[in-house]
């Protein structure tokens, strides 16, 4: 069979019949191939498609060899062959980038040679993020967990201590101006008693210990939820101890808080003399020690956050709870807000019921003066613990603490020379001593963090100098918290 392809019109003559080619009409490329048998007489022309081959026009960066310079032309390709053109370009891309490398490399040895001023931090090797701690501290200055000497301002008005009572570690504020704020202590009632209106019924009814109350309420409990509820039983009177903000940091470390109430003296009638007129037990006087439940049971989460209850118990030589199985309840702990809410019914009971015969005053219209009782109560329970124990109030903070670690190496090529003026003598910079020229002794004691702009942003002190030569090498770790 005689094969003929149809670029241009042609005639093919046999037997006086003609045939004509198919016109392809296309000078490009072919689109179709015509077959005619010279044999066989055909009584019509087979016409078969021919292959398509499209093209399409693309971009490529070409690379001069010397220069490096990238430049794009404009190449016409079949489109099975663009796949393997991308692939001819990345290689040329990655081949570039690894010279970069090698080259910086390079750069970067000489440098080392030289003597280095900076190095930069590897983001995988060097760097570890996101590292969380928690951190405990002692609640009162000086990061110390035990407050057993306490004092009240005398700077606060005679209104505001119809509010609450402000007390201060090392001496009163008014005496003293390193005087350091440690917490306030105040009393609530439901319906208000227990105190009166200080401007004289400008407040509408709304007396210093419903203000109180309602505070906390608002602050502490859920939306629905008008009355602290402790052990079960809705409370219409409490007193409340609200650790410096600045001192608790993210909240007061539960299972570390301890408070030392001493038995107040009812016979002075507690419920009529107030403020300076109150105090403790002098016959046979006892105390009592409350924490929390964190050791025993999960804290109930709320609105506030997390709750815990607040019974009897001791911190020291370890936590000990009294009567485990049945433990008195005195109040709330919102650890979170450093908040403790003690149970004002519960503290008004004889010493031989558990309590510590506040003698709460719940009159109406009655200015009680009730934060005194409970400080009188803190402040005196020191007096009446043993050698062993910790009267007063125990308290730790606690908070989550993000770290960033950077590891500095300094290899044996690395800072063995100094730029510090000690280093140097004359006019013309020789160095103080000749032997540091082919034996260079430094001696590291500052690491300083840099930004891209070689901008100073922290310094890290070693704690003592660390010696530096070629035949030594450095790992200092340095830890950055936020």
């Amino acid at each position: 069979m005689a094969r003929y392809t149809g670029f241009s019109p042609n005639k093919f003559n046999r037997n006086d019949r003609t045939v004509r080619a198919a016109d392809t009409r296309s000078a490009a490329l072919p689109t179709r191939t015509s077959f005619v048998d010279p044999v066989r007489q055909p009584d019509k022309l087979s016409v078969i498609p021919a292959p398509v081959r499209e093209v399409e026009t693309v971009k490529l960066d070409v690379v001069d060899p010397v220069t490096k310079v990238v430049t794009q032309q404009e190449v016409v390709v079949p489109v099975k062959q663009t796949s393997q053109i991308d692939k001819i370009q990345i290689a040329q891309q990655a081949e570039i980038i690894a010279e970069e490398i090698v080259a910086e490399q390079n750069v970067q040895t000489q440098r080392s040679r030289l003597g280095r001023v900076y190095t930069r931090f590897d983001q995988v090797d060097d760097v570890l993020t996101n590292n969380v701690e928690t951190v405990t501290r002692g609640l009162f200055f000086g990061n110390t967990g035990s407050l057993v000497s306490m004092f009240t301002s005398s700077k606060l008005t005679a209104i505001q201590k119809t509010y609450y009572q402000e007390v201060f570690s090392t001496a009163d504020p008014y005496f003293s101006v390193d005087a350091a704020s440690e917490f306030s202590i105040a009393y609530g009632h439901f319906a208000g008693s227990g105190s009166i209106d200080p401007t004289g019924g400008n407040l509408n009814n709304d007396t210093p210990s419903r203000a109180i109350y309602k505070q906390y309420a608002q602050t502490l409990l859920d939306p629905n939820d008008k009355k602290f509820t402790i052990d079960g039983d809705d409370k219409n009177s409490i007193y409340v101890l609200n650790f410096n903000r600045a001192r608790m940091r993210e909240k007061v470390d539960p299972g570390n808080i301890e408070l030392s109430l001493a038995e107040l003296n009812n016979a002075v009638e507690n419920h009529e003399h107030t403020g300076s007129n109150v105090k403790v037990q002098t016959s046979s006087p006892g105390f009592i020690q409350i924490i929390d439940d964190s050791s025993l049971n999960a804290a109930t989460l709320g609105e506030a956050g997390q709750v815990y209850n607040l019974i009897s118990g001791s911190l020291d030589g370890g936590t000990s709870i009294h009567n485990a199985s049945d433990p008195v309840h005195y109040g709330l702990l919102f650890p979170q807000h450093g908040v403790a809410v003690l149970d004002a019914d519960k503290l008004d009971t004889a010493f031989s019921a558990g309590g510590a015969n506040f003698g709460t005053v719940s009159g109406s219209n009655v200015q009680g003066d009730n934060a005194m009782k409970l400080y009188r109560s803190l402040s005196g329970s020191n007096e009446l613990t043993s050698n062993d124990q910790n009267g007063g109030v125990q308290a730790r903070s606690s908070e989550q603490v993000k770290s960033t670690y950077y590891f500095v190496r300094a290899k044996n090529a690395d800072y063995n020379y100094s730029n510090n003026p000690s280093y140097v003598t004359g006019s013309l910079g020789q160095l103080v001593f000749n032997s540091f020229k082919n034996d260079p002794q430094t001696y590291i004691t500052t690491v300083g963090m840099y930004n891209n702009r070689r901008e100073l942003l922290a310094v890290a002190k070693l704690s003592q100098p660390l010696l530096k030569n070629f035949t030594r090498e450095a790992l200092i770790k340095v830890k950055l918290d936020f």
